[in-house]
């Protein structure tokens, strides 16, 4: 796996360790294994650069003692750093609105209040996204951590659970619900605002690695949200995810899949039901 020379002058130019071609394949098969991470070819770049910050950061001299650092150090906080550097963070309010509206008509048929995991959560805007909804389409029902919201991303956890967003963050939220569940920030604060606590009340924040072997999971769900994560995973491990996906949702349950996703070809205990939504199979 070659490492440009363009990348390595990067490298050498800002003083940071280089990443061979050895090491950046080791690096890659490190992810895959601890958090299911698939990188791409093109990316081999990228991921020297991120090896060689990530070495200075720890204080290491080269980019093959800090592979070894992690490799002999199982529960080094590193880890949390190392597979935060590859994720991809992007999302929004209200991403793909069509699912928002769906959920919504979901939840006003119900009188029982709604459990949805939001299982690639990110920096939170897709939960309360989520928990919104369920708010405006179930008013007067209590909805206490009705929404379960996780990502291996430790950093990206911790800023949800802080619920401070700017105010191009939440452009895309009405007017009308950015009043009713968001705090505008005064002073040093302007230009931001913060999830209100009632809101925030119903969202519960943990980090979780879907590659696990086992997830902390002792109920089941009305609606998951798997989107946009897919694709960073290989076909076994989308296939391994979606096979425990399908008992933890109750019948007739949902799952909401990511605009370039298609999981139709990986299973059949999902069938679609609208755009990149599924309904759980009652087939057994």
């Amino acid at each position: 796996m070659p490492v440009s020379p363009l990348a390595q002058s990067y490298s050498a130019l800002i003083g940071l360790p280089k990443a061979g071609g050895d090491d950046v394949a080791l690096s890659i098969r490190l992810l895959k294994t601890r958090a299911g991470l698939v990188v791409g070819p093109h990316k081999h770049d990228m991921v020297a650069r991120i090896l060689g910050h990530r070495a200075k950061s720890l204080g290491v001299k080269s980019v093959a003692e800090y592979l070894a650092h992690l490799q002999g150090n199982a529960a080094s906080d590193e880890w949390d750093h190392f597979v935060n550097a590859f994720t991809i963070n992007h999302t929004a309010f209200f991403r793909e609105r069509h699912h928002f509206e769906l959920l919504d008509k979901f939840a006003r048929a119900r009188k029982t209040p709604l459990s949805v995991w939001s299982c690639a959560a990110s920096t939170g805007e897709e939960a309360y996204s989520v928990a919104i909804t369920l708010r405006e389409a179930q008013p007067g029902v209590n909805l206490h951590q009705a929404v379960w919201a996780t990502d291996v991303d430790t950093q990206a956890i911790a800023r949800a659970k802080a619920g401070m967003y700017s105010q191009e963050r939440v452009k895309t939220v009405s007017e009308p619900l950015l009043k009713k569940y968001f705090h505008r920030g005064q002073g040093a604060r302007a230009g931001w605002v913060r999830i209100k606590p009632a809101l925030a009340d119903t969202v519960h924040f943990d980090v979780l690695n879907l590659c696990s072997p086992a997830w902390p999971i002792e109920h089941k769900f009305d609606a998951i949200f798997c989107r946009n994560i897919m694709i960073y995973f290989d076909r076994d491990t989308q296939i391994r995810i979606l096979d425990r996906f399908a008992p933890l949702l109750k019948p007739g349950g949902l799952l909401f899949a990511g605009h370039s996703e298609n999981f139709t070809y990986l299973t059949d205990k999902f069938q679609l039901r609208g755009q990149t939504v599924y309904v759980r199979s009652e087939r057994k």
